[in-house]
Formats: C-alpha cells, sequence, structure tokens
C-alpha cells in the first residue's frame, strides 16, 4: 500500500514475528526504511502489547503476533527542527529549563521531538528518561520543570496539585492597566472549561509610546491558557495572542514564566529561580 498524503495513520496487526519493526511500517505504508527510522526517532510510531501503548524508537525492535503497530505520519510536524532550550539546573531526579517560543512542553501521537522533554534525554548527561510535569504554552517561554524518574513526577505533580509550587509570569498586555484599584493585586475567580481557575494581576510598568501594560501575575491554578484568558476577560488581552487578543500581530506572545519556588520533594531544600532577577 502507497500513501501520498501529508498526513496520514496505519495500524498493523502483527502477524510475522519474523520482521521487524522498520521492515513491517515500509512495507505498509510504501516510505523507504530510511525515511521510517526517522519518523521512529521522532515519536510518531507506537506499539500495542495487550492494553499497553507506547512509543517505540528501535528499527530492528523485535515484534511478536498480536501486537498492533501504529503510525502517525504528519509531514509538517515531522519536518519541523526543535528549537533549543537553556538548562537552568540539573538536580538528577529533575531539572529546570527555560523553555523558548516555539517549543512543545509535550508531545503527540504524531511526535514528540520537538518537546522540551524529548530534548532532556537527548542531551542531558547521564542520559535519562524525561517526563512531563506540569505544561508551559507553546507560544509562550519561560521555566518548566522535567522529571527523569517516575518517582520525581509523582512527587512534582503532587507539589503542583496541593499548590506547594509558587509560579510568577511577566505579561505585556494591550492598554493601560490601572495602577490601583481597590482590589490589589487584581484577582479574576473564573472557571475555565468547566474547572475553577483563579489569578492575579499587579501591574508592574506602562508604556505610553506602545499603550501597553506590563504585569506581574500569580496563578494559583494551572488551567489552559489560563493567564491568557483571565487577562483577555478583563479587557487586556496579552500581546502577540493571536487566539485571544489582536490577530494582526507579528510579534511572540509576551508571557514568560519567570520565577519557580518550591522546596525539593527528595532534599527537602528550598529551590528558587528567577530568569528575570538572578
Amino acid at each position: 500500500m502507497s500513501y501520498s498524503s501529508a498526513r496520514f495513520e496505519t495500524h498493523i496487526t502483527v502477524n510475522n514475528s519474523e520482521m521487524t519493526a522498520v521492515d513491517l511500517l515500509a512495507a505498509e505504508s510504501g516510505l523507504s526504511k530510511q525515511t521510517i527510522k526517522k519518523i521512529m526517532l521522532k515519536g510518531a510510531v507506537w506499539l500495542t502489547i495487550g492494553k499497553k501503548t507506547q512509543r517505540i524508537r528501535r528499527a530492528k525492535r523485535s515484534l511478536k503476533p498480536g501486537q498492533v503497530l501504529h503510525l502517525y505520519y504528519d509531514k509538517t510536524v515531522l519536518e519541523q527542527t526543535p528549537v533549543e532550550p537553556e538548562l537552568v539546573a540539573d538536580f538528577g531526579h529533575y531539572s529546570i529549563w527555560n523553555k523558548p517560543y516555539g517549543m512543545l512542553s509535550q508531545g503527540s501521537k504524531w511526535g514528540d521531538h520537538c518537546t522540551v522533554t524529548r530534548w532532556a534525554e537527548q542531551h542531558l548527561k547521564p542520559e535519562r528518561s524525561a517526563f512531563v510535569v506540569h505544561r508551559l504554552d507553546r507560544a509562550a517561554n519561560g521555566l518548566i520543570i522535567v522529571a527523569h524518574e517516575k518517582q520525581a513526577a509523582a512527587r512534582l505533580s503532587a507539589l503542583f496539585q496541593s499548590r506547594a509550587i509558587d509560579k510568577r509570569y511577566r505579561i505585556w498586555v494591550e492598554g493601560e492597566f490601572p495602577a490601583e484599584s481597590a482590589e490589589s493585586p487584581v484577582r479574576v475567580e473564573q472557571s475555565l472549561d468547566g474547572r475553577h481557575a483563579v489569578s492575579y494581576f499587579t501591574r508592574i510598568d506602562y508604556d505610553t509610546d506602545r499603550q501597553r501594560s506590563l504585569l506581574d501575575v500569580r496563578i494559583e491554578t494551572g488551567r489552559k491558557h489560563q493567564i491568557r484568558r483571565h487577562s483577555a476577560g478583563l479587557g487586556f488581552p496579552v500581546v502577540g495572542d493571536r487566539m485571544y487578543g489582536a490577530t494582526q500581530l507579528t510579534e511572540n506572545l509576551q508571557l514568560t514564566a519567570y520565577c519557580l519556588t518550591f522546596d525539593c520533594p527528595f532534599s527537602g531544600e528550598k529551590r528558587r529561580f528567577d530568569i528575570l532577577h538572578d
């Protein structure tokens, strides 16, 4: 079978244990073995064993009858080049990164090569697995924690869930945000997608020439696009926000996760990272 589409998926039930994953996928898709190998390394090939489905990257991975091989091909995704993040600190169990604009926090079935987790797996020494702990929008930049053990991921996730991690953000918004108000900082309690969400906004500066305000933001919850949606709901969309603000802007999203403070779940030491003031 030959595919010419720029985006397709195929699912193959293994019948012959003598064929490797790359051989079977090449035969089924019509893609070259070299192309299949690259696709596997970019995280777009999965294998179902019983009730468990996971990515596989080894071209010579042995297969057994009854297993199901999945190929998710998206030419646009696979041709993307990852942007290089900055390693801020490595504590073995987990690491702290400064994620740039355009880099993903986590991948999808179509690939993970442009994620900060995959970058960490490929570039940290010694090499380690990487697990998502929390997300930061692709369009945003700033600090993100990557776990390197399932235990570390669980402990760090528990800190986020119990709100024991203080996260601070800086955003530039359109318009003149009130310098003072009866409620300072301005508290926004507005459910998002049916889930409770709370954000706090404090004005830091106002640029009269560009008519935009610099705000410091703290959030109690971490809902999808929470800061962007709450800010836009106040009438002050984040500069560069094509989804909730002005669509004609060509600037990057002006949202930076600049500070993280928490107690290390392994040593108990206070950890504080501030990319704007350190």
